[in-house]
């Protein structure tokens, strides 16, 4: 089975567009069209139902998909270790992340692969949401949230320690919290439709309810606000490096109580093996995080 075939298929899939397909994979929209009618040929059955406006996939393509995926992760690990030592990573990598932490520590990482790894490309998503990686044909996604059931793989990165913030206009104005009680006379910056900041306690999880007047679904949005001083953040020690070193933001520590931690995780689908694209990205990332969550607040 030709695996060329095999990337249009799953590349017309995930785009929705056999002439998106064909544009990311730089063939002519007559060549891709040929490839995936080889392919179809090839099993007797229609993988895509196709229309001028749309793209979908049969309930045939649906089932072969996850295998068609196998194969061209099979072939390519095969390659890899046949390959020459030192001949670096090759292929397409596919992530997500979140918004803040793809700019502040993925995307270093990033510009340090591909200059080291000259046959690797990586497609970079950066989004707050959550990711259908299955259905979007993502390789991996890095994620910071409690992590629900799935058929997904996961594995923690890092610990992810997070810690309240403040500009000093801001505790000027309204006073430092020495206590958890304290945050009631406090504006706290949080997420929309989130009303309690978590914190342990006598090593025991407590729900504080917390006052927000701004809230942003994205935390490059209550960084922002907490930096312009509207009021705490609950914020991991990477995302506030920059204005720590420049006197922008200040931790508040608050007595006997720690926010809780939510670790990094690296997900991604069920596979047989985490190819070598994978890994070198993993190893660098980790290695990227080790004076971020252990830089606690001074």
């Amino acid at each position: 089975m030709d695996t060329q075939n095999l990337e249009v298929f799953l590349t017309a899939a995930r785009t929705g567009s056999l002439s998106g397909a064909a544009r990311r994979l730089k063939l002519t929209p007559m060549a891709a069209t040929r490839r995936l009618a080889a392919l179809e040929e090839e099993l007797g059955v229609r993988l895509l139902n196709r229309t001028s406006r749309s793209l979908s996939l049969t309930p045939e393509g649906e089932a072969f998909q996850q295998f068609a995926v196998e194969i061209v992760d099979t072939q390519e690990a095969a390659r890899e270790m046949l390959s020459p030592s030192g001949s670096g990573a090759k292929g397409l990598l596919r992530m997500t992340a979140p918004i803040t932490l793809g700019r502040k520590k993925i995307m270093p990482v990033i510009s340090e692969l591909l200059n080291e790894h000259p046959n690797l490309h990586i497609d970079l998503h950066l989004s707050d949401g959550i990711t259908d990686i299955v259905a979007e044909g993502i390789d991996l996604a890095i994620r910071i949230a409690p992590l629900k059931d799935s058929g997904l793989i996961a594995r923690k990165i890092a610990d992810n320690p997070k810690h309240i913030y403040a500009a000093p206009s801001y505790l000027e104005r309204h006073g430092t919290p020495a206590a958890v009680d304290d945050l009631a006379a406090h504006e706290c910056l949080t997420f929309p439709n989130f009303t309690h900041w978590q914190f342990i306690v006598d090593g025991k999880e407590k729900a504080v309810r917390v006052n927000s007047r701004f809230s942003s679904s994205s935390v490059d949005g209550f960084l922002s606000a907490c930096v312009s001083g509207l009021g705490l953040a609950q914020l991991s020690a990477w995302d506030v490096e920059e204005e720590l070193r420049n006197g922008r933001l200040v931790p508040v520590p608050i007595a006997g109580a720690l926010p809780r931690d939510l670790a990094i995780w690296a997900v991604f689908p069920s596979r047989r093996q985490v190819l070598p694209k994978l890994r070198v990205f993993l190893d660098k990332f980790r290695q990227s995080l080790i004076p971020g969550p252990r830089a606690l607040a001074r």
